[in-house]
């Protein structure tokens, strides 16, 4: 059933509450993707000052290596017969975890690791990894409720249909609705020759609607028994992406939109939605 390619499920773990968090929804994912679990721990010395020789280095780098044997321990018991992999390197998290990312089918993190601070909604770990990874990142927040949809950004990019991808999959897996949203009130994403049609809001939201269902068709037809609503809201897209995750267990977005910066590894509503958003978020960008 998989759409994307890569050998294992690869999640970060610092030992935090978030990263607790992440490994068990990476548990829950490796398991019905039938793919096998890395679990990674990336250690460095922490302090400003230099160590004071080898043993207090080595003091630490003891420290990281039972963080990441608790990540595995705790792996193992929660699925016994899931193949997990510990993976032990010493330099900065997000480094590590983009690297490994290369031959993943999915990346998970925690919002927030040990380190940062808890009033951003991200890190700088999963803001590194959603702007530079390989593979879809999962950006992990609480824990979805029984039931929550899976609310997907459409735009008619070539990211947007990624994420439409990724979210049909994983609606799927989980036995959830996709919730697909078209924000069309945003000049970068029309069209010039339909510019005027910013003065007909009505018009507007005739032709979204129509663009939204040629987009979604093809995978409501791919996969049948996940129950689709789409959406078409009349405000910015990341104002209605967030209103439409209030009660999602997953945001799924494209890496970029059709708006936006060229040369950014990730669009403003990204970065938006990362920040902001009151669930878990993916960010999916199209395979090179």
């Amino acid at each position: 059933m998989r759409s994307f390619d890569g050998s294992y499920v690869l999640v970060g773990f610092d030992g935090s509450a978030g990263a607790e968090r992440a490994l068990r929804r990476a548990v829950e994912e490796a398991r019905t993707r039938r793919l096998s679990l890395t679990v990674c721990h990336a250690w460095h010395w922490p302090y400003p000052v230099p160590p004071s020789g080898p043993e207090a280095l080595e003091t630490v780098r003891k420290m990281g290596r039972h963080t990441l044997d608790h990540g595995v321990f705790v792996a193992r018991r929660i699925c016994p017969t899931l193949t997990v992999r510990p993976r032990f390197a010493a330099g900065p998290a997000s480094a590590i975890l983009i690297e490994e990312s290369e031959n993943a089918a999915l990346a998970i993190v925690g919002s927030h690791g040990r380190g940062g601070f808890a009033g951003l909604g991200a890190g700088s770990t999963a803001l590194q990894l959603a702007a530079y990874g390989h593979c879809p990142v999962m950006v992990i927040r609480r824990d979805p409720g029984a039931g929550s949809p899976v609310v997907v950004g459409v735009d008619g990019s070539t990211s947007a249909e990624a994420a439409l991808a990724f979210a049909y999959e994983e609606a799927a897996l989980r036995g959830r609705t996709v919730r697909a949203v078209y924000a069309c009130w945003e000049a970068e994403a029309i069209a010039s020759a339909e510019m005027g049609m910013l003065r007909d809001p009505e018009q507007l939201r005739m032709l979204s609607a129509a663009r939204l269902e040629r987009t979604v068709s093809p995978w409501r037809e791919k996969y049948p028994y996940v129950e689709t609503e789409t959406r078409i809201v009349m405000r910015t897209p990341r104002h209605a992406l967030l209103e439409a995750a209030a009660d999602a267990g997953l945001l799924v977005v494209g890496d970029r939109g059709l708006g936006g910066v060229t040369g950014l590894r990730l669009g403003s509503v990204s970065q938006a939605v990362l920040f902001h958003a009151p669930c878990s978020v993916a960010i999916v960008r199209p395979r090179r």
